[in-house]
């Protein structure tokens, strides 16, 4: 991705480009991880919604990001069967540990809300900008446009997320919190060597 498309995701620091070659030579693993993340990001709004179910703006906005993230973990598996792999075991993912480490401890409830929602606008940008390397360096074709695809839907779902924490939290609050975690992600992106088995 280019520096002017970080910017626009907000991200910092673009993906070491040896990653997409990694990433092609590993498809089954990359293929594997992803149905993984997608599982995740729908277990993640559900979590979202009964946490704060008397926020009606969010569980409106989320609740249909659910069922799309669910069958984005079926599009993967049918991709996946297709070329004869099988899911096996869920694997950690290094990426989010390291992110949810920072997490801010000992601080209102309300501002908890903030700090999630952060966090998920952060994995969506750059699960889009991982997309977008596929999408364009894959060799095959099918595979470029199955990727495009998710990279358009995380671009939404990363700006989702920053409106709703607008909605609840002043603008230069919500500025200073995503701030804050560009460059908690930019730290840990600096300690980790490129893997291709992983989408983040």
């Amino acid at each position: 991705m280019s520096t002017a498309e970080n910017s626009i995701l907000g991200l910092r620091m673009p993906t070491d480009p040896r990653w997409t070659h990694l990433a092609s030579i590993s498809l089954q693993e990359v293929l594997t991880d992803h149905a993984f993340c997608e599982q995740k990001a729908a277990t993640q709004c559900i979590s979202l919604i009964q946490r704060y179910s008397d926020r009606q703006e969010l569980v409106e906005a989320l609740s249909p990001i659910v069922t799309e993230e669910w069958g984005h973990f079926r599009m993967v598996l049918s991709e996946m069967k297709k070329r004869g792999y099988v899911l096996g075991r869920q694997r950690k993912d290094e990426y989010v540990n390291a992110l949810l480490q920072h997490e801010p401890k000992h601080i209102p409830a309300e501002e908890k809300l903030l700090h999630k929602l952060m966090i998920c606008a952060l994995i969506e940008a750059r699960s889009c900008e991982r997309f977008r390397l596929l999408s364009e360096g894959l060799e095959e074709e099918a595979l470029r446009r199955f990727y495009h695809k998710f990279m358009v839907s995380e671009a939404g779902h990363y700006r989702l997320f920053i409106d709703l924490a607008e909605k609840y939290f002043p603008v230069p609050q919500v500025r200073e919190a995503w701030r804050f975690w560009l460059n908690v992600e930019e730290q840990i992106l600096l300690t980790f060597t490129p893997r291709g088995d992983r989408m983040h």
